[in-house]
């Protein structure tokens, strides 16, 4: 398929204009049509009609639908701040059944009013957004309902099997990143609950943490596969650099903080390279910024050493980026 289709299908799906699993199938399809015409070169072709018609202009944004939109966002973020400031302000005199039904009743209104969008096939981003608040609050019901460790865990495992019926069913981004949330407090929970032993330590606390976030990156690279790749590989870049932040606390932990804090950008960069979304170089870079004279300074214990060896890799990096220019312009030519 012609590179130039996926340049532009990538920029509308970056732009918001196509989800990645439409732009999937528009790839699909242009690939099946080639192999088509490649098989049978003497397919006639339909002929150009004489006078093609003019392009319709597109269709005009539509204001009352925008103003759902931003009223249905401001409802959820009102519903959640009522329940919030009843929590805050009445948590230690109201009874165990109070609790959990403030939080129950949230969550059922959210998650309702999200079902009822995807079903009457209206608002999708409002839907997924919703959705996403619904299946956090859900979670956290659970764990008022329940209580104590094992409560942490069983809401955990709620709110994510609830997020993962709405990224199957919604497809939204807002969902993803819900999913990016819900995965990170659960490695947290199962760290300090369920993986850590009774006479473990802080540092080995944060091994723990750092090799579970490298898995939530794993699950994230693989949802991008079938969903929002942008958002998806964004916050798998993201879990990455939470992974070298827990490796930076563990005991000698700073050459597998490196290790992990450059694989990252460096799979964010190359996806960059293909797929042209600013997101992955901002992520990658950002990462890189922040793990790297950390990791050093705790390797050398100089700031003088980190400068120079940051010095260093920004100059071997300028060079290949000559050099790679040059060999372009050569090849164009």
């Amino acid at each position: 398929m012609p590179s130039r289709l996926d340049d532009e299908l990538s920029r509308l799906v970056s732009a918001g204009v196509l989800r990645q699993y439409q732009a999937d199938a528009l790839r699909d399809a242009a690939d099946a049509e080639i192999d088509a015409a490649l098989a049978d070169p003497g397919r006639g072709r339909p002929e150009a009609p004489a006078h093609p018609p003019k392009p319709k202009p597109p269709p005009a944004v539509s204001h009352a639908g925008a103003l759902i939109e931003v009223l249905g966002y401001i409802g959820g973020a009102l519903l959640l701040g009522a329940v919030a400031l009843l929590t805050i302000a009445n948590w230690g005199e109201m009874g165990h059944a109070a609790r959990v039904t403030t939080g129950t009743s949230a969550a059922i209104v959210l998650l309702g009013a999200a079902a009822i969008l995807a079903l009457l096939r209206r608002q999708d981003q409002l839907s997924s957004a919703l959705a996403a608040l619904g299946c956090c609050v859900a979670g956290f019901a659970t764990y008022v309902a329940i209580e104590g460790e094992t409560g942490r865990v069983v809401g955990v495992a709620v709110a994510l099997a609830l997020v993962a019926i709405g990224v199957w069913w919604l497809a939204g981004s807002s969902l993803l990143v819900a999913t990016f949330g819900i995965l990170a407090v659960g490695v947290l929970v199962l760290t300090a609950d369920v993986l850590t032993p009774d006479n473990g330590t802080a540092t080995n606390t944060a091994g723990i943490a750092g090799t579970g976030f490298i898995l939530v990156a794993f699950v994230m690279a693989l949802l991008g596969l079938v969903r929002d790749q942008v958002t998806a590989w964004s916050l798998a870049g993201a879990a990455m650099f939470s992974s070298s932040i827990c490796w930076l606390v563990q005991e000698r932990g700073e050459i597998m903080a490196l290790a992990v804090g450059t694989a990252g950008p460096a799979a964010l960069l190359v996806a960059y390279g293909r797929r042209h979304a600013s997101a992955y170089a901002v992520v990658g870079c950002a990462i890189l910024l922040v793990i790297w004279p950390t990791a050093l300074y705790q390797l050398t214990d100089n700031v003088a050493g980190v400068a120079i060896g940051l010095v260093v890799a920004s100059a071997a990096l300028l060079f290949a980026v000559l050099l790679l220019s040059r060999r372009r312009s050569n090849a164009n030519q």
